[in-house]
């Protein structure tokens, strides 16, 4: 298929907090921050981005782009031949590299772009396969926590399974949130990357602390969906969070000061920013009172649609 001159599609996608303790790679949760992309085939060859908004001065504006790099995926797993001529138009609410999932919610936004396109093409009205965007924006991601709650909103959970020869399976369960539940995030103003963050995480655990870190995993989820009594309890992570506290010893202490003041505290993905989840009246402000004024505390909301078309 050839997308013809003037096809055009401009989608908004939501920020994520994943892990939220020992969901490690497996829960996440969107949040009411967005992304939003307009891509329009034009007729003079060559790739033209814009961008504007979050990280606008730092981001690459030619082939690299996240964006565009994951629309080729989109194109090559839909048998479509990549337009020559293409301009983007980003406007990012996503603060990069702070653990609110602004990579995923990149490749999500380049997907299912790809696929709104492929749908429009020749007046078409159709609307992408969710299921679709899902699998591929987790391959490329390398694991579903982020990706999903990008793709579906809310909260979920999911697991990738392996496949020769083809892109691992991905299988997505939406997840119910207790309606007492308020999720605040703590932003500092420093960044640190997924890859260096990953990189001081060890290549193997004992049994007793995989098995300790299923149970809290499943406390987590009833605790989500359930019972809010128990986000203390489910919350406590022993795979991921102590490992990298050299990474981010500020965000670590800010965990810390919450969870001795009762609050469900942990960092948000690979960090830096911290997500409490509170379902008392006063718990938000006792969070902001608690975090350094120099940090940004956000009560972005849980969007219960994630990417979508403008």
């Amino acid at each position: 298929m050839r997308l013809a001159p003037g096809t055009s599609a401009a989608v908004r996608t939501p920020a994520s907090s994943a892990n939220l303790g020992p969901g490690f790679d497996s829960v996440g949760l969107a949040l009411g921050l967005w992304d939003e992309c307009r891509v329009t085939v034009t007729e003079e060859p060559g790739l033209v981005i814009e961008v504007e908004g979050e990280a606008a001065d730092k981001v690459p504006r030619d082939a690299r782009h996240l964006v565009y790099r994951s629309m080729l995926t989109a194109f090559g797993h839909l048998d479509i031949t990549p337009p020559s001529g293409l301009h983007l138009v980003c406007r990012n609410g996503v603060p990069h590299g702070r653990g609110l999932g602004s990579s995923a919610t990149a490749i999500v936004t380049g997907i299912y772009a790809a696929q709104l396109l492929a749908a429009r093409a020749e007046g078409g009205t159709g609307t992408p396969d969710l299921a679709v965007t899902n699998r591929l924006a987790s391959a490329l991601e390398g694991h579903p926590d982020n990706a999903s709650a990008s793709v579906f909103g809310g909260a979920t959970l999911s697991v990738m399974t392996p496949v020769d020869g083809e892109l691992p399976v991905t299988e997505t369960v939406a997840l119910r949130l207790h309606e007492a539940i308020t999720v605040v995030v703590c932003v500092p103003d420093g960044q640190l990357s997924t890859e260096k963050a990953r990189s001081v995480l060890p290549g193997a655990v004992p049994l007793a602390t995989a098995a300790a870190s299923t149970a809290r995993g499943a406390l987590l989820i009833h605790a989500l969906t359930t019972d809010p009594a128990l986000l203390m309890a489910g919350t406590v992570d022993v795979l991921h969070q102590e490992a990298r506290r050299p990474a981010y010893p500020d965000s670590m202490a800010l965990v810390d000061r919450l969870r001795g003041a009762g609050l469900a505290a942990t960092i948000s993905g690979a960090g830096p920013s911290v997500v409490v989840l509170v379902a008392d009246e006063d718990g938000a402000a006792r969070v902001a009172g608690l975090t350094p004024s120099h940090w940004k505390t956000l009560t972005p909301g849980v969007p219960t649609r994630g990417v979508a078309p403008i």
